[in-house]
């Protein structure tokens, strides 16, 4: 584990883990995708103390269910995020499924540029056939080669650019030094990227990547999405958790209960008092580092762990803040990568 403690990151998407979370969401309905509801949320968690807000996202329109999901861009809703506060780290997930990774690099490097350095990726894959067709796409069949083949080019053009390519040299107008642009010349089975990227490289030179467990080659991947409570073989480890807690008005099984059945997506679950909650993530603290909770209501437990849980772990400096003005990767204790064109140059 880092030296800095379990590092605390939160799942912001929608109203809560739970498909009919809106049910019990304290705001109206036509307040979910205002700038007011991104900002607040985010701002609790940073008060907080959270290291880390991610925010979901698919590449399928909402269904016709009885609890559909209503969001906005990820990348969009990041990039909101990170000029909306000033310690909080942000990392959108954004597929490798039919998305073009040139884009998807210039639109994560932007998001680090916009926080000075606060981003990261959650690489997501989109299996379902719908896609390919909403996207005008061929199918995709092996997934695990387009998510390595994808991952691989936006680290790729993350560094395509060296750290001093942009000059600024008023005397001889010149903005850039060409010499310090690199071609990445990416040949896959399915796409064919030669760069440069139109964005300077990232301010921590390559954000901060988050891969569910077993998605990526581990060389891939800074810090692994798992279901379980021990290490994978990548530089950092967190568990995903889901959360009910009691509330006061309502025991965390009446809530849950009050929504009816919660899907089970394989996640650790905990559901009861706060002070259960800091004993699991204390004991948590010394096999993983980090976790990233899931709340069932967003409105409703995200007020409790900020309240209870939270600051209970900083007291008990299980946990701690990030420091202002450090990067994602100098809060998760994670160097700052060389620049691979320019090693070999």
């Amino acid at each position: 584990m880092s030296n800095s403690g379990l590092h605390l990151a939160i799942e912001i998407d929608g109203d809560g883990a739970h498909p009919a979370a809106w049910r019990r969401a304290a705001h109206a309905p036509d307040h979910l995708l205002t700038p007011r509801r991104a900002r607040s949320v985010a701002t609790i968690a940073e008060n907080a103390g959270f290291t880390l807000a991610t925010v979901d996202d698919d590449l399928l329109p909402p269904g016709d269910g009885p609890n559909p999901v209503g969001r906005i861009g990820a990348v969009e809703r990041a990039a909101f995020i990170a000029a909306s506060t000033s310690t909080l780290s942000v990392a959108p997930t954004v597929s490798t499924t039919y998305t073009e990774p040139f884009h998807v690099s210039s639109q994560l490097a932007s998001i680090d540029h916009i926080s000075a350095g606060r981003a990261g990726w959650v690489v997501g894959q989109t299996a379902a056939a719908e896609a390919a067709r909403a996207w005008g796409r061929p199918l995709v069949e092996d997934h695990a080669r387009e998510a390595r083949d994808s991952t691989r080019v936006v680290r790729d053009l993350w560094d395509s650019w060296e750290d001093d390519a942009v000059i600024r040299d008023v005397a001889t107008s010149r903005y850039l030094d060409r010499d310090r642009l690199h071609y990445i010349d990416f040949t896959g089975e399915t796409f064919a990227v030669k760069g440069p990227a139109i964005v300077p490289r990232p301010p921590q030179g390559q954000l901060v990547v988050f891969a569910p467990e077993g998605l990526l080659p581990a060389e891939l991947v800074d810090v692994t999405l798992t279901n379980a409570t021990s290490r994978a073989g990548t530089p950092l480890t967190f568990t995903e958790i889901e959360v009910a807690l009691d509330t006061g008005p309502a025991t965390a099984a009446q809530r849950i209960a009050d929504l009816g059945p919660w899907p089970e997506r394989g996640r650790l679950r905990y559901a009861g008092p706060a002070d259960g909650l800091v004993n699991l993530l204390t004991d948590l603290a010394g096999a993983v580092d980090g976790v990233r909770l899931h709340p069932l209501v967003l409105d409703e437990d995200l007020t409790v762990l900020s309240r209870l849980v939270v600051p209970a772990l900083l007291r008990g400096r299980i946990a701690a803040r990030p420091v202002p003005g450090a990067s994602l990767r100098t809060t998760l204790g994670l160097a700052r990568p060389a620049n691979r064109f320019q090693e070999t140059a």
